[in-house]
């Protein structure tokens, strides 16, 4: 108990500290978010670099290369603070022919064409979301609040819920802790509390749409959450890093909001 105790306590503090970092950045002015979700991104793209199993060790250059690409992805067409809603083709292409030429140069095992396709794809996905979190900061702060609050309140009610009632597990193998009660419970009281946020700060003339997006924005999350943990079972690893005290990398932290924010693109259209 006094084991369970003490990595609680490390847990609020570690949650504690990330709120008074955090939440200063999101609310600064746009130098500053920029240069925070810089950051973040180069940290997210080491824990998946360092998933040794999933691809061979990447060579220091295409390491290098893999970063200022995401850079490139991440801050793609930005013009005195207005973002391109959508990656280039060319962009694209150029980036895929610098993974693939390598290939031909570096022995075999050390640096392969599924490694080429696993790096583009790493920096092509991280490269979108956090393009996509400073499109949304520069619409609307309350917008990016509404996005962070959904999985927010959805692993915060399933922990609850699972713990109290929760026996039926949703996916065992990948995350023993994840309750179908706990899955249903998130996902019902982030839709109500998401669309009430979102008409108090945001407003809305079609309630129904809003309350489907929140729906699945936090089933998605929570779907998010499961994939990430099936790539950790996949590499036998508990957490991404050790960057966060009692939480894990990064990664361990915003994967839901990652696919949350992902899929908030396909309502962009019709709200």
């Amino acid at each position: 108990m006094k084991d369970v105790g003490e990595a609680m306590k490390k847990r609020i503090l570690s949650s504690i500290i990330m709120l008074l970092i955090a939440v200063p950045i999101i609310l600064a002015g746009k130098e500053v978010f920029l240069l925070g979700i810089a950051v973040l991104s180069v940290l997210t793209l080491k824990e998946i670099l360092d998933l040794k199993k999933s691809h061979n060790k990447v060579p220091s250059a295409l390491a290098l290369f893999s970063v200022l690409a995401l850079i490139w992805v991440v801050f793609y067409e930005y013009r005195g603070g207005e973002f391109s809603y959508s990656i280039s083709n060319r962009l694209l292409i150029l980036i895929l022919i610098c993974y693939l030429l390598p290939t031909l140069f570096i022995s075999k095992n050390k640096y392969e064409t599924k490694d080429a396709f696993y790096l583009f794809a790493v920096v092509i996905f991280l490269g979108i979301a956090f393009h996509s979190m400073i499109i949304v900061r520069t619409l609307n702060i309350y917008l990016f609040g509404y996005l962070l609050l959904i999985p927010i309140i959805t692993d915060t009610t399933a922990f609850i819920v699972g713990s109290l009632i929760g026996k039926r597990k949703i996916a065992p193998v990948i995350s023993p802790s994840k309750t179908v009660a706990g899955f249903i419970s998130g996902s019902f009281v982030a839709m109500v509390l998401g669309s009430c946020y979102y008409y108090i700060f945001i407003g809305s003339s079609n309630m129904i749409i809003i309350v489907i997006m929140s729906l699945i924005l936090s089933i998605m999350g929570q779907l998010g959450d499961l994939i990430f943990s099936k790539i950790k079972r996949e590499n036998e690893i508990k957490d991404y890093s050790k960057l966060i005290p009692g939480h894990g990398g990064i990664l361990d932290r915003i994967d839901s909001f990652i696919f949350v924010i992902l899929i908030y693109y396909v309502f962009l259209k019709v709200i």
